[in-house]
């Protein structure tokens, strides 16, 4: 069974992700997948110097994250085409995992924890989708503290994202993260008890 997870910048999708692995989940996580696609000697990362250039590498043959975001920060464009070599590569090395711990166990509850599940039209390609949720207010709050930003920094960074109320709006299931850790457990303890029940039809 293979279920999304999303949320907004600093609605807790972690916690809750963790939650759910603590409980049987296997987890595929895609900031994480992110990052081993652009390690050296993977394809992507050889694509993504030959598209941009050498500079983009460091002397170790890592990717040079500040040189590859000073090209593409703001220019939609470039931003496109990093896009175009990394999301595929992102999604297969996903599929591949799902697909193994499917072979491992047929009953296995696998969650995708996909920040921009829904900006990037994915969420079709999961039995359901689970949003963590807190409104926008406390996303605020939370980044500022969190991060040190400004109210201005925080807005910006919360409206490059899908509105969290819509975000709510579309969710198969939701857990409210506004809460205290406590009432965050117990909304995942029943999201858990449902998908085992639905997973055993």
């Amino acid at each position: 069974m293979r279920i999304g997870l999303t949320g907004g910048i600093a609605c807790g999708k972690s916690t809750v992700s963790a939650m759910l692995v603590e409980r049987g989940a296997r987890l595929v996580d895609a900031d994480q997948v992110a990052r081993e696609v652009v390690l050296p000697g993977e394809p992507a990362l050889r694509a993504v110097a030959e598209r941009f250039g050498q500079a983009v590498l460091h002397e170790d043959g890592t990717l040079n994250r500040q040189a590859l975001g000073a090209i593409v920060f703001g220019q939609e464009d470039k931003r496109s085409e990093l896009e175009a070599i990394l999301h595929p590569a992102i999604r297969q090395r996903m599929r591949e995992q799902m697909e193994r711990w499917e072979r491992e166990d047929s009953d296995a509850i696998i969650i995708a924890d996909i920040p921009l599940l829904y900006e990037t039209g994915q969420q079709t390609s999961y039995e359901g989708v689970i949003v963590v949720y807190v409104p926008v207010e406390l996303q605020r709050a939370r980044l500022m503290s969190r991060n040190g930003f400004t109210a201005e920094e925080a807005d910006s960074r919360i409206r490059s994202q899908m509105n969290i109320e819509r975000k709510r709006e579309l969710a198969d299931w939701v857990i409210d993260n506004s809460g205290s850790i406590e009432q965050t457990r117990e909304l995942v303890a029943r999201l858990w008890d449902e998908l085992g029940r639905s997973r055993k039809g």
